[in-house]
């Protein structure tokens, strides 16, 4: 028998599940340092969604519930539906919704599509002006875009686009913050796969849609959820643009769920729920891809 006694093979993973928790630098935390961050993640998560599920919960009250009661009831005694269907027949709610899904989907395209390619000029090719491009670009993003908002209808009004869904898709379908983006997601891919495929006879556009555009599948996926979110939640640009209420988008024709003298609070929680589900279902297709995204596209400057 061995003079060593060797402690049995279940003994090794309970000490590893004992043992004190580290950060990414392998620092022990403090057991009050982990319940703090607990805390604080609970307190930010109560900020961004409670609102929402206030939203949700008063959309799913009766008429005969006290919205305003105190203290207030979070939860719906008798829920119902019934507030959703009022939203469809005070509005054209489908009509708008398709308008805006029309507007954001051309917004999705264009903006992947010009990013992309921007992005990969400003990285990769060489050519006089590209520090002055980038800076421009960099400019653009401090503009507030009401300082502009005059210029942009008087072109619009110029080329005979006011009152259409492609005036309203036009200012916005490429984003400087898009292109820096993708800027910043090819600047980190190892310039040595471009220069291999380059030996092999690739020109520039077969490296851009062989190489470089599969490595930044995440980068393109947060361009989309920023371009789809930017387009669907946009009201003052589509406001002064669109008089013709049939081309209203959805975040305008909810603005008439607001009564002239009283307003039906159900009424607009469901019709602001109905706005919210789209950007929620995308981010939920897309989260996987935008996490990856948010580090390609954030390391280098």
């Amino acid at each position: 028998m061995s003079v060593v006694e060797k402690a049995p093979p279940s003994a090794a993973p309970a000490a590893v599940r004992r043992g004190p928790v580290t950060d990414e630098h392998g620092r022990r935390i403090r057991v009050w340092e982990l319940v703090l961050r607990y805390v604080l993640l609970l307190c930010v998560l109560a900020l961004t969604v409670g609102p929402f599920l206030w939203q949700l919960s008063t959309s799913l009250k009766g008429p005969t519930e006290d919205i305003f009661s105190s203290p207030p009831s979070f939860l719906p005694a008798h829920p119902t539906l019934h507030n959703y269907a009022r939203v469809a027949d005070t509005i054209p709610v489908w009509d708008y919704a398709l308008n805006s899904m029309k507007v954001a989907t051309v917004n999705v395209v264009t903006n992947c599509v010009g990013s992309a390619l921007a992005g990969y000029a400003l990285a990769r090719l060489r050519y006089r002006g590209r520090r002055v491009a980038t800076l421009v670009f960099i400019l653009a993003m401090l503009v507030p875009a009401e300082s502009i908002i005059i210029a942009q209808f008087t072109t619009m009004r110029e080329l005979g686009l006011n009152n259409s869904l492609v005036g309203v898709v036009l200012p916005g379908s490429v984003g400087a913050l898009n292109v820096l983006l993708m800027r910043n997601a090819f600047l980190n891919l190892p310039f040595e796969i471009e220069e291999a495929a380059f030996v092999d006879g690739a020109n520039v556009w077969q490296r851009f849609v062989r190489i470089a555009l599969p490595s930044v599948k995440g980068t393109l996926a947060v361009v989309a959820i920023f371009a789809f979110m930017f387009s669907w939640d946009d009201f003052l640009w589509p406001l002064i643009v669109l008089s013709d209420p049939s081309k209203f988008t959805l975040t305008i024709g909810l603005n008439y769920l607001h009564g002239t003298f009283a307003n039906d609070e159900r009424l607009v929680a469901a019709g602001t729920v109905i706005a919210v589900a789209p950007l929620m279902v995308l981010f939920a297709c897309l989260q996987r891809y935008f996490f990856r995204g948010v580090g390609e596209g954030a390391v280098k400057g």
